[in-house]
């Protein structure tokens, strides 16, 4: 799986006081790699205005993303993890790791979104990818 994240799409302790804040971070390292423009990232908090929380899929983990559009300028995913838990205002808590997806279409990326979410659904893995320290350890858990 490491092919679906390298170590220049992993950020650890990210410093965000708001949930904007850690949308603006995952999305900030899909932007330094030329994927997105700085409008998806608006369009991804201007979604959560919109819809709510929808994008915190399970207690400490929000998929961050927005429909595909011209700001995308190639399918990417980023994964930041916060200094500090930050509340989305959904019912499954506050989250800690937030990874970011781009997409230039509404398929193309549902393969790498299908690995990943396989990963992410074993047991603990989300509370090992919080407590990482280093961006190795992140990219390890992701290889499983």
């Amino acid at each position: 799986m490491s092919f679906l994240l390298d170590d220049k799409h992993v950020k650890v302790h990210v410093p965000a006081a708001t949930w904007e804040e850690a949308i603006q971070a995952a999305g900030q390292v899909l932007v330094d790699a030329g994927s997105i423009t700085d409008q998806y990232t608006a369009n991804m908090i201007q979604a959560v205005k919109e819809l709510g929380p929808y994008i915190v899929l399970m207690p400490k983990l929000a998929l961050a993303h927005a429909a595909p559009c011209d700001a995308v300028k190639k399918t990417d995913i980023s994964l930041v993890t916060l200094e500090q838990p930050v509340d989305f205002g959904s019912v499954n808590g506050n989250v800690s790791v937030v990874l970011c997806l781009a997409c230039v279409d509404r398929t193309s990326h549902m393969e790498k979104l299908s690995e990943i979410a396989d990963v992410l659904m074993q047991d603990g893995v989300v509370d090992k990818l919080e407590a990482a320290e280093h961006i190795d350890e992140v990219i390890q858990l992701l290889r499983r």
